[in-house]
């Protein structure tokens, strides 16, 4: 399906000051992102124009109708400040029959919330770390120490940093503790698997495929720090954490490692229910024993991260991606059109 002749709009929620949060440089990111998308469709020949969505959902749907846009090209990681309103956004686009790029609303809402996500992951037989749910810090935790501790609501590693890794009872309750206080949800406690770091983005191109896998080399972290991809790791490129947790693609591994990390990550792309583009991160003990992180069904975008050096790696275009994205959408509209009996 040709993209000449359409209109194309990139939509994107900007950052909610009023909100409370204690990180907002992942939210700030996500205009810029918007700006380089419809910039490259613009050089590309594909016509496309910025759609932000503000404090009015009315205003966003209203602008889509206004410009005539044939399709949306949906950044959008949440709404009003909220990350956990992010399937919102794409479930008010799916009832009016808007085509968006991007996962369904159904699977960013399961993949947002992470001790559901491992729940349907671990129905599946597919690896995942011990981890509890935890509201307080008197509930009683049955894990082995040490353990890690994050908001299970929350992406960007949000809420992630070097102290969320804990060794005692005593350092759990106060990490759990700032954890419910601060983002207002549970706390997923889970298992620290101490070792080896991977991810694998995947494309859907007709059938889901992986690319080229991904390590973090934490051999540079100076010791006293966890190796973990932390909120500093990934969002403030002058800390010491950021410069010292280096991506490497495709990763320095052998075959028969790549070939499991891609077929894991395809298999939980597909129990997940995603569609278009997702990320799968993994950690890999001394043993060699591999546990699946999370599914991320809406990383990162831009030309710096983990997902573009993918899509370089295995040769494929910036451009070319987000035009294969809207064939997608397109798509999925055209078989919309004829289950109802459209045409």
């Amino acid at each position: 399906m040709a993209t000449d002749g359409l209109k194309v709009g990139v939509a994107f929620n900007t950052y909610e000051p009023y909100i409370y949060r204690p990180e907002k440089v992942s939210e700030d990111s996500v205009a810029r992102v918007a700006e380089v998308v419809c910039e490259t469709l613009n050089q590309a020949g594909v016509p496309a124009v910025l759609i932000p969505l503000q404090r009015s959902m009315f205003t966003f749907l209203r602008r889509i109708k206004e410009l005539e846009v044939d399709v949306v090209v949906n950044l959008c990681e949440g709404f009003f400040g909220r990350p956990q309103w992010e399937a919102n956004v794409a479930a008010v686009m799916e009832v009016l029959y808007i085509p968006f790029t991007g996962n369904g609303s159904r699977t960013l809402a399961l993949c947002q919330d992470k001790h559901q996500a491992k729940a349907i992951l671990s129905s599946f037989n597919l690896p995942v770390a011990p981890s509890q749910l935890i509201t307080s810090a008197e509930e009683m935790v049955d894990l082995r120490f040490p353990v890690i501790v994050k908001p299970n609501s929350e992406d960007a590693s949000v809420g992630v940093h070097p102290e969320s890794v804990v060794y005692d009872k005593e350092a759990l309750a106060e990490r759990v503790e700032k954890i419910v206080r601060t983002y207002s949800q549970p706390a997923i406690v889970e298992e620290f698997i101490d070792g080896r770091e991977f991810n694998v983005a995947l494309l859907e191109d007709g059938e889901p495929r992986a690319l080229p896998v991904s390590e973090i080399d934490f051999s540079t972290m100076p010791e006293g720090f966890p190796r973990i991809c932390s909120y500093e790791a990934k969002w403030y490129p002058d800390h010491i954490l950021y410069k010292t947790t280096v991506p490497i693609c495709p990763a320095r591994i052998d075959e028969e490692l790549r070939q499991k990390l891609q077929e894991l990550a395809v298999t939980a792309f597909r129990v997940m229910g995603c569609r278009d583009y997702a990320r799968v991160d993994f950690r890999m003990n001394d043993q060699g024993e591999i546990f699946i992180l999370e599914v991320n069904p809406n990383p990162d975008i831009s030309l710096d991260a983990g997902y573009a050096r993918a899509l370089r790696a295995a040769g494929i275009e910036y451009a070319e991606f987000w035009k294969m994205m809207i064939r997608n959408a397109l798509k999925r509209k055209e078989n919309n059109a004829a289950a109802n009996g459209k045409r």
